[in-house]
């Protein structure tokens, strides 16, 4: 039974899983609330949005903007041209969808999308995942109706009475494993129960300093891993030179293959998280909220490569809580997984991490940014 009045939503945004796992936890939410709402995803072309959407079940449309390049590149001249190009086609979406609301999670179609809905005066909300604002999002903060924050301190970069605390959405099923969940955990990657366990994982693109880590690891005889075994999440891109890696290292030693399992793609994330002692990951606004959710001890290797450097700053919110540790990513292929590997033999700095991190997860995150919906809209009634 539907508990509230049907919307009509743009949800627009992406580029990475942690901006389309949040936008379709926050879609998810709002069917939930009424099955006769109609939502309309927006997203950049040749991104894995226009993959990953529908593959849920929604209809995307995509638009031809891109992202500067940092280095020089010819494609950059091209940009000013693709953004025209974008806000034109925006604007016929909407006017042909009429949305009550377009909502923007970041990525690059977010931008052409809600500042169209804005000159069209269609109210917008932002959701904002990371602790330091990127320049579009504070641009468009400034004509928002609402702008859904994790990180305190966000009043630097939007404004305090538009601000709402709600956390990131993330997948439901993201939770703090009990007994039975990590037996089931251990049993579905083949692990041996009686050993420490250690699931790194770097995302579909952010994997190459994390893989090369690995591999010089394996590659010294693993030093300080003798009684664990390792979930290793490659990267598709990456998965062809893993794959050759990981066959020349078996054939030197034929135990590596049970020792290390790895993967381009994990698709039971919930199950590796439970099966994992401690988690070793990039630190994106997704894959922080998940580890606060499943309240995992981790250690964050922060990607050099995003605007901002903004994964260093949603790193630090949690290192400074003594909730989660940090390694450069140019310490990385030295330090890391001697790290890890001492960290996973420490209980009690485990405990005490995991209690640390536990506070700070917003599991209720999608059905708080809904209500602000919901109110924007004046239909909470």
């Amino acid at each position: 039974m539907d508990k509230r009045q049907p919307i009509r939503a743009i949800i627009s945004g992406g580029g990475t899983g942690g901006h389309i796992f949040p936008a379709l936890s926050i879609a998810g939410r709002l069917m939930d609330a009424c099955r006769e709402s109609s939502i309309l995803f927006v997203g950049a072309e040749g991104k894995m949005e226009m993959e990953k959407v529908p593959a849920a079940g929604y209809e995307i449309k995509g638009l031809p903007v891109a992202g500067l390049q940092r280095r020089l590149s010819l494609s950059n001249l091209g940009l000013p041209f693709k953004i025209l190009k974008s806000v034109s086609m925006a604007g016929k979406i909407i006017d042909s969808f009429r949305p009550d609301i377009a909502i923007g999670v970041g990525g690059y179609a977010s931008a052409p999308l809600l500042w169209s809905a804005a000159r069209k005066g269609i109210p917008t909300l932002i959701q904002e995942q990371n602790g330091y604002a990127g320049l579009t999002n504070r641009i468009l903060g400034k004509k928002a109706d609402r702008i859904c924050v994790a990180y305190e301190g966000m009043e630097r970069f939007f404004p305090a009475e538009k601000i709402v605390m709600t956390g990131n959405p993330i997948r439901s099923e993201i939770r703090p494993a009990d007994g039975k969940m990590k037996e089931e955990a251990i049993r579905f990657y083949g692990l041996d129960p009686a050993t420490r366990h250690i699931f790194i994982v770097g995302g579909s693109l952010g994997s190459g300093t994390l893989n090369k880590s690995m591999m010089k690891w394996i590659t010294e005889g693993c030093p300080g891993g003798e009684d664990m075994e390792v979930i290793w999440q490659c990267g598709k891109y990456y998965k062809a030179e893993t794959d050759r890696f990981m066959e020349e290292a078996s054939a030197r030693d034929s135990g590596i293959g049970k020792k290390i399992r790895h993967f381009d793609f994990i698709s039971r994330m919930d199950l590796a998280y439970a099966a994992a002692d401690i988690v070793i990951s990039r630190s994106g606004a997704g894959a922080v909220s998940e580890l606060c959710a499943a309240h995992k001890a981790a250690i964050f290797v922060p990607s050099p490569n995003v605007a901002e450097d903004h994964q260093t700053h949603n790193a630090m919110a949690l290192v400074k809580k003594d909730a989660a540790m940090l390694i450069t990513d140019a310490e990385a292929p030295e330090k890391l997984l001697a790290q890890a590997c001492a960290l996973a033999r420490d209980p009690e700095r485990i405990i005490m991490m995991e209690r640390n991190i536990a506070p700070l997860a917003r599991p209720e995150a999608a059905e708080a940014i809904v209500n602000e919906i919901y109110g924007i809209l004046g239909k909470n009634d």
